[in-house]
């Protein structure tokens, strides 16, 4: 998948969708739906979805696009990252998932470590915010905003679900397959010497 042209296409499919958001103008808005198409066609011949699943991904949302908001808790105990197995890839990253709508970014990252840990946080500050755009390695679907939070355990004990098969603390020298999309290296090593908010 060509990274610098799948951004090309989603900025095309982002001002279409824009276009159909505020357009006033009938004939405007029918050009805006054919700049829509295209622009998932054109996505499609760079991404291995489906286009049947592009569809249903980018046509379900309403509104001005912005980018995605993705939550992770970074919890160290010993000197040592705490990470979680998908149960369907066998990859690993730290705690979390997209934001829900309703909950603040704090209540959400707590929700997530609850859903797939079995494990009650504080949440104690915002330690980064990463932008998957920068990733040219990387490219994704959607651009998201990756907030990352440093956590710590006050209660409870894994506990195995529809999402995660195993959870495991590990340090640098020794991490498992990372979730490329999810939790990279490089990210937790910036995590790891931080004393102030990290930003792209």
């Amino acid at each position: 998948m060509s990274n610098e042209l799948l951004k090309n296409y989603r900025r095309v499919l982002a001002l279409a969708e824009a276009g159909l958001y505020y357009g006033q103008d009938a004939f405007d808005k029918e050009r805006y739906q054919e700049l829509k198409s295209i622009a998932i066609e054109l996505i499609n011949n760079v991404c291995d979805e489906p286009i049947e699943t592009l569809e249903r991904l980018l046509t379900k949302e309403d509104g001005y696009p912005t980018p995605k908001i993705d939550v992770r808790a970074y919890i160290k105990h010993e000197h040592k990252i705490l990470l979680v197995e998908d149960t369907n890839t066998k990859e690993w990253s730290l705690p979390g998932g997209y934001a829900e709508i309703g909950l603040s970014p704090s209540d959400n990252i707590s929700k997530e470590v609850l859903e797939e840990t079995g494990m009650n946080v504080r949440v104690n500050k915002l330690l980064a915010v990463f932008d998957t755009n920068k990733r040219e390695d990387i490219p994704q679907l959607f651009q998201y905003y990756k907030l990352v939070f440093d956590c710590e355990i006050i209660s409870g004990s894994f506990q195995k679900n529809l999402e995660t098969s195993h959870i495991g603390f590990f340090n640098l020298e020794n991490l498992p397959i990372l979730s490329q999309k999810r939790t990279t290296k490089e990210q937790l090593m910036i995590l790891a010497d931080r004393h102030s908010a990290y930003f792209d």
